[in-house]
């Protein structure tokens, strides 16, 4: 049985913390989709089509994985691309809540679509998007947390 995984999220940028969950959700599952979600009510600092280029470059090096965006509910999208599985990282118990309360709804509103949660190598563990756009904004050194063209991109916005 060949499975598919959604690894959804907003990827405003896209981190070593998501690279490493991508990595090893390839060694679980056939397939892993990236989808990256327009997600406009977070008014995100890159657009849809910037996030999924800064992806395809983070992660060119990753086999059987799949970038793309998306605009829809998340388990319509799911359900479309025909997967099983819905990937969510989990960087500390302050995600936890959020996380259960997403799944939990998801599972209401799809019951056939399960979620699998992962937590990042502990060098990731306290990587966020948001903390990185900071750091960038304030004129900070973002290398350590994002793929050096990521970072070009990242430090261009954020002047």
């Amino acid at each position: 049985m060949r499975v598919t995984a959604i690894y959804p999220g907003t990827f405003d940028p896209i981190t070593h913390g998501h690279t490493d969950l991508v990595e090893r959700a390839t060694r679980l599952f056939d397939r892993v989709i990236v989808a990256v979600a327009a997600n406009p009510l977070k008014k995100p600092a890159f657009s849809t089509d910037e996030r999924i280029a800064m992806a395809h470059l983070a992660l060119a090096d990753i086999a059987r994985v799949e970038i793309c965006g998306f605009d829809t509910l998340l388990v319509e999208f799911v359900q479309e691309r025909q997967a099983g599985v819905i990937l969510r990282g989990l960087r500390a118990v302050s995600d936890f809540e959020y996380e259960f309360q997403l799944a939990g709804m998801n599972r209401k509103l799809a019951p056939g679509i399960e979620t699998l949660f992962l937590m990042p190598a502990e060098q990731y563990a306290y990587i966020s998007s948001s903390l990185v756009r900071e750091i960038a904004a304030l004129g900070g050194d973002v290398a350590p947390f994002v793929h050096e063209k990521v970072k070009a991109a990242l430090c261009e916005r954020m002047r």
